[in-house]
């Protein structure tokens, strides 16, 4: 994989800070081209450095009030494929991870209320083949949410 260097650390940390933002203003915050802005986002794209863009949505104003992050115990760990497969069909569920320590999977689940999480638990979480427990934690407040911080050193123009 190709080096990155402090050029297109300082691009990333722009365009996570906002994805909108014209290439016109990276190009002038950077102190470069917009042409050599739009080549280096470009390659950032093909070296799928950048994996996506779009819009965040808050949950909460779509009537998912509930946010939880659910343990799951699978009989082995080996099902895990098998059983993210299923999780994947469940759309309330936006995040899974395969996990060490006590838990095989850690998923994170968005409710419309608490009956809503519940028929998610009963009747789709823990019907899913290989799946022996699950522990629920709702999230009562979210107090941080970004994009992990690039350094670079600002005294390097590239």
């Amino acid at each position: 994989m190709d080096k990155l260097d402090n050029l297109d650390k300082k691009i990333l940390n722009i365009v996570m800070g906002n994805a909108r933002i014209p290439s016109k203003d990276i190009a002038v915050q950077c102190g470069v081209s917009r042409a050599a802005i739009h080549q280096r986002i470009q390659r950032l794209i093909d070296m799928n450095v950048i994996t996506g863009s779009g819009y965040q949505v808050d949950p909460h104003k779509l009537g998912f009030n509930t946010c939880t992050y659910v343990g799951v115990k699978l009989e082995k760990g080996s099902l895990y494929r098998e059983a993210a497969a299923e999780l994947c069909k469940i759309t309330e569920v936006v995040e899974c991870h395969f996990t060490t320590g006590p838990y095989s999977m850690l998923i994170k689940v968005y409710a419309t209320d608490n009956g809503h999480l519940m028929q998610l638990l009963n009747d789709r979480i823990q019907q899913v083949p290989g799946v022996t427990e699950t522990e629920t934690l709702i999230s009562l407040e979210q107090t941080l949410n970004r994009h992990i911080h690039i350094t670079f050193d600002e005294t390097k123009k590239r």
